[in-house]
């Protein structure tokens, strides 16, 4: 019996798959290195299994947020305001959880009551449920959110309700491989105050601060293990999110990360604002995100192209030898 091929994302998709101008884009990024990376890239002749690059991220991307007495603070009171509460102890047990993307390709998905099916739902900066619950849920139990979401004021984020449910996990940009007295002295955006600020109107709602050591572990990763110079710009909040969810579930769905038969120019499901490069990646290394996310999923093109529906699995469901490549 002939198994049917569906058109889905490749997980070897280069800057030759790209447009002129998105290439140029990318290359423009590409020679950027604002947060000075040195990581040396080296065209890898044997590729990871799936296994085997599952058990790099499962030990090289470890859960880390800031915590009291990570390093040098803001202000006497900088600390006092961080969680003192663990955030894999706020989510012990979860079973199975849904990562929902921002993107335009979750218009008409009438995936809500799947997505609310799950344990846990995690979703990014200003993505509202309200007036789209049909398409993506009500429930929401993390948000990822970035640093100039925080700063800049045109998003109100100290007065809008919609960040006031679930737990907030916020990050922000950091040179490679800095200590944090490097990163506290110089911020991407300078949301310590702010922070503060919401941290004093919602002292019940935790709010962590994602270590910067993530966001370069799991950048490191991408690049060795993609066939050619990425962006040397930290991963998008999505890709860290996943990396994130895998530390705490079982399971992991995650929604329209790998574009779906619904496959848009628009970037998010609540704008109307068109550009390709949400889909394909400018600033974040995004395609090459993908490139990984396909070879991990554990799900088929099948559940991609009719649900945007990639599986992985949690960390603690994976099983390594102590062996690693070396880098």
């Amino acid at each position: 019996m002939t198994v049917r091929s569906w058109p889905v994302w490749k997980e070897n998709t280069s800057t030759d798959d790209l447009g002129a101008s998105l290439k140029d884009i990318k290359n423009n990024y590409q020679a950027l290195n604002k947060y000075n990376v040195t990581l040396i890239w080296k065209n890898v002749s044997t590729k990871l299994s799936q296994q085997e690059l599952l058990c790099e991220l499962k030990t090289r991307v470890p859960l880390e947020m800031i915590k009291a007495g990570d390093g040098p603070v803001k202000g006497g009171d900088w600390q006092k305001y961080l969680p003192t509460k663990d955030l894999n102890k706020k989510f012990e047990n979860l079973k199975r959880c849904a990562i929902v993307s921002s993107a335009g390709s979750l218009k008409n998905a009438k995936l809500g009551a799947e997505i609310d099916d799950h344990d846990a739902v995690m979703r990014f900066n200003a993505a509202p449920t309200d007036g789209y619950s049909t398409d993506v849920g009500e429930k929401t139990s993390i948000r990822i959110i970035n640093s100039q979401l925080v700063y800049d004021e045109q998003h109100h984020f100290l007065t809008d309700p919609l960040y006031q449910t679930g737990v907030l996990i916020l990050w922000d940009p950091a040179p490679y491989k800095q200590d944090l007295q490097h990163w506290y002295n110089k911020p991407d955006y300078s949301f310590f105050e702010r922070y503060m600020e919401y941290r004093k109107k919602h002292p019940e709602q935790l709010f962590y601060i994602m270590n910067p050591v993530m966001q370069w572990n799991l950048w490191d990763i991408i690049q060795e293990n993609s066939l050619e110079k990425i962006q040397r710009n930290p991963p998008s909040s999505g890709m860290q999110g996943i990396a994130l969810m895998m530390s705490l579930c079982d399971e992991v769905n995650v929604y329209e990360f790998l574009p779906s038969k619904r496959k848009s120019d628009i970037c998010h499901y609540y704008q109307k604002f068109y550009n390709r490069a949400c889909t394909m990646g400018a600033y974040h290394p995004l395609m090459y995100e993908k490139n990984l996310v396909k070879r991990m999923n554990q799900g088929t093109d099948h559940d991609i192209f009719h649900y945007g529906r990639v599986t992985l699995p949690g960390f603690r469901n994976i099983h390594c030898s102590a062996k690693a490549r070396q880098t």
